[in-house]
């Protein structure tokens, strides 16, 4: 807790010496660390502080006295106020190579493991790559207007006031000030707290959140803006259940991985917009082709694939090898997966649903030998799931992390209980313009 919130006006020299995980700079004042909003590593700058807290203080910049060479001009013009993106002033070779030294950090203090080649990292379009996501909504009285936007950088409780997104998908990235006007011509502007996209490869799909049943003149508002912007509209007025289309009738959400091969098909995988699917597209086509790759996956393979989600990989293995089993916690998500699996043809891919957070070492698929086991779990990583796997059989595993520190932890599991070698590690940019580090990592035995 802070001790106090109180700053004064007075301003401070400092030297940046670090990138914290959240992408702000981290100076050392007086043998208190002081995190810097906007500040990149090797600059000095004039700063004011914003917040005190007992062990840490959060400063802004006042003025930079000298610049780092990888500062760049933000594109977007809401870069300072929106919390969407934290690295926009930094070139992307920059931001690359700090996610690169962000893992390899991870990998030496905490799994005291390093791997024996570092892999090329993954990158894909920088700009206009976000299909999936969450838009908060706001009826500011004192601005008589409505917001819709992410939250601010220095006020989480606050909605940025922003007109255009720079990373959303280009089907509505332009289109978020007119969003904010169209909630705030409705009777249910008070009402209405946020709205998730999702797109597909041919359907960008909106889902409006509403506490009070809306009305007609608001739904036919709702569907006129969809059918002008050719956009998919769907209401939420509960849980995730409740979700259903308002226009069209039956819209539908899929995209498609493509094999590179002409050995291989392609897959397609439908998906419900509340769904996980990677919130890249290109980089996740990227991602699977160097999964494949690295998992050496050979006709006669069995492969598990833990926390599998709607078989973003499950599908494209299930085409080289003879058999794999998708194992995910979210029921809704195997059953879509499984449907997916039957609309490619797939009949060698088998699905499960199973909480891999407890102990499964009794369920069947737990037992059984395999030849290749891939991982890609969510930030708290597989620590749990390595308590009774894999089995002496597995020589091969492909983890694809979105948390550095819990696949650090969980390399010194394999390498050191289980008696694999960490042969590669590599960063991928999922998420450019951000200090959000997603990798992938080979173990071989």
């Amino acid at each position: 807790m802070s001790r106090s919130n109180s700053v004064s006006s007075k301003t401070f020299e400092a030297e940046i010496s670090a990138l914290s995980h959240d992408g702000r700079g981290v100076a050392r004042v007086e043998g208190k660390t002081v995190f810097v909003s906007g500040a990149l590593l090797g600059e000095k700058a004039l700063l004011r502080l914003r917040k005190r807290h007992r062990h840490f203080d959060e400063a802004e910049v006042v003025e930079l006295i000298t610049r780092s060479p990888h500062r760049v001009e933000p594109r977007c013009r809401h870069f300072d106020q929106c919390s969407g993106c934290a690295l926009q002033h930094l070139d992307a070779g920059a931001q690359i190579a700090s996610k690169q030294r962000v893992l390899a950090e991870n990998f030496e203090r905490i799994g005291k493991v390093m791997p024996a080649s570092w892999l090329p990292p993954l990158v894909d379009a920088s700009w206009g790559y976000r299909r999936k996501g969450r838009l908060s909504v706001r009826n500011v009285l004192k601005k008589g207007r409505v917001l819709v936007g992410f939250r601010e950088e220095s006020n989480p409780r606050f909605v940025a006031d922003i007109q255009h997104c720079e990373v959303m998908h280009p089907a509505l990235g332009p289109k978020v000030g007119l969003l904010a006007e169209l909630i705030g011509g409705l009777a249910a502007a008070n009402d209405i707290p946020q709205i998730e996209f999702a797109a597909g490869d041919d359907t960008m799909a909106l889902v409006f959140r509403h506490m009070q049943p809306l009305s007609e003149s608001d739904l036919a508002a709702l569907t006129a803006f969809g059918q002008q912007h050719e956009l998919a509209i769907y209401l939420q007025p509960g849980g995730n259940s409740s979700v259903h289309p308002l226009w069209p009738e039956q819209p539908r959400l899929a995209f498609r991985m493509l094999s590179h091969d002409s050995r291989f098909d392609d897959v397609e995988l439908e998906f419900e917009p509340l769904d996980f699917v990677q919130v890249n597209a290109g980089l996740n086509q990227r991602m699977m082709t160097r999964t494949l790759g690295l998992l050496d996956l050979q006709p006669g393979d069995r492969v598990l694939d833990l926390f599998c989600g709607l078989g973003n990989f499950t599908l494209p293995i299930a085409r080289r090898v003879a058999e794999v089993v998708g194992v995910e916690g979210e029921h809704a998500l195997v059953e879509r997966a499984a449907q997916n699996a039957a609309r490619n043809g797939l009949g060698n891919a088998r699905f499960q649903v199973a909480n891999l957070f407890e102990d499964q070492r009794d369920a069947d698929w737990a037992r059984q030998p395999w030849d290749k086991l891939l991982l890609d779990p969510p930030r708290a990583g597989a620590d749990q799931l390595l308590a009774y796997l894999p089995h002496p059989q597995t020589r091969r595993i492909v983890y694809v992390s979105c948390h550095p520190a819990s696949l650090a932890r969980d390399a010194g599991i394999l390498v050191n209980q289980h008696g694999f070698k960490l042969t590669s590690a590599g960063v991928m940019d999922m998420f450019p313009h951000t200090a959000h580090v997603e990798s992938i990592a080979l173990f071989e035995r």
